[in-house]
């Protein structure tokens, strides 16, 4: 990875952006991929597309969806303790002892979720972290105090924890699901164009919202892009740290590559071509299967408008909705790799129907 696409990366994971709050990372997202690009636009809720031969009748997607997930404040109580409510699917057990940043009109209001210490705690039926005893202390005494530092029922916060590395070969922290989604695409609309390639279609780079809440941006998206192929990128389990059942997640493994789901959202041929593009430039890949839905924006493009032709190349992912969590440098690259060779396969006006 060079300096600019570093400098990139580590910009804008560090950046908040939560679900329904996406336009600052969208900013940032769209003034890298400005020179690779031939128009850009977006639409009312936040979702930005980087075009190339917008003039092209046969289009392809490749997406990412650009939220995190994060907290509202749900209720302020009189001694200003805040309550919260989940934006996406935030985890209350990880939340005590962490910081977070509130976004308010007036800037970053400062947090932490408190917990009871140890010593006070009951051995015997000890309270485990649940939304309705995880609370949010700004410093405050009262509700009025609260309010006054532009904190109110519906402010949304995020944990503060950045980017980091990991031995070299990792990449760990906060909303790399699915942000690095967004760095990857990004990355294979550079190489696009600094290795001059000239795609006989329409390439749609898509960064789409609110999937964190039942893939909403993705949804509004297809609608308005009408494409005849769509390619995702998201995250998936990785599976080989403790705690997981091999079984029912299956075996993905970081540093192994990229991951190809089957599903009935996954068109078969799609999945075909890249799994062709895949050995063709010798680029490692792991399979996995899903049962009726994948549960990312695959499933939003394959059932819009009358059915598109879509797949699903993830990215193993350690400790998902986490503060840490990790991805291998190695399946990042991969990924970008796999998508790049991918689209230089695809022929204009490609026909991916089972039966002509």
């Amino acid at each position: 990875m060079d300096k600019k696409s570093k400098s990139f990366l580590e910009k804008y994971l560090n950046n908040a952006s939560p679900t329904g709050f996406e336009s600052s990372g969208q900013e940032i997202w769209l003034d890298y991929v400005k020179p690779y690009i031939d128009e850009y636009f977006t639409d009312t809720y936040g979702t930005v597309v980087g075009v190339i031969n917008p003039s092209a009748d046969y289009k392809v997607v490749i997406e990412a969806h650009a939220d995190e997930i994060s907290w509202f404040v749900n209720y302020i109580n009189d001694d200003g303790y805040i309550y919260v409510q989940r934006n996406g699917g935030s985890d209350h057990q990880i939340a005590p002892s962490k910081r977070v940043n509130i976004h308010t009109d007036n800037g970053i209001v400062k947090g932490v979720f408190g917990w009871p210490a140890i010593h006070v705690r009951s051995k015997e039926n000890e309270e485990k972290p649940t939304l309705k005893n995880i609370i949010v202390d700004v410093g405050c005494e009262s509700k009025e105090e609260v309010e006054k530092l532009g904190i109110h029922v519906g402010s949304v916060m995020t944990f503060d924890d950045e980017l980091l590395e990991l031995n070299k070969n990792y990449w760990a922290g906060r909303a790399l699901d699915n942000r690095m989604g967004g760095f990857m695409i990004a990355e294979v609309a550079r190489r696009l164009k600094e290795n001059g390639k000239q795609l006989p279609f329409g390439l749609y780079i898509v960064n789409a919202v609110q999937e964190e809440v039942g893939l909403r941006g993705a949804q509004m998206i297809a609608q308005r892009i009408k494409p005849d192929l769509a390619i995702v990128t998201d995250v998936c389990h990785e599976t080989t740290s403790p705690l997981y059942d091999r079984i029912q997640s299956g075996l993905q493994k970081a540093g192994k590559g990229p991951v190809l789901t089957y599903g009935p959202a996954v068109h078969n041929n799609v999945l075909k071509l890249i799994i062709e593009a895949a050995e063709k430039a010798k680029i490692p890949f792991q399979r996995a299967a899903a049962s009726r839905a994948t549960g990312t924006d695959t499933d939003a493009f394959a059932y819009s408008n009358e059915g598109v032709a879509s797949a699903l190349i993830s990215l193993p992912l350690k400790y998902m909705h986490t503060t840490v969590e990790t991805v291998h440098k190695d399946d990042v690259e991969n990924v970008i790799k796999l998508i790049y060779e991918f689209l230089l396969k695809v022929k204009n006006g490609q026909d991916f129907r089972y039966i002509k």
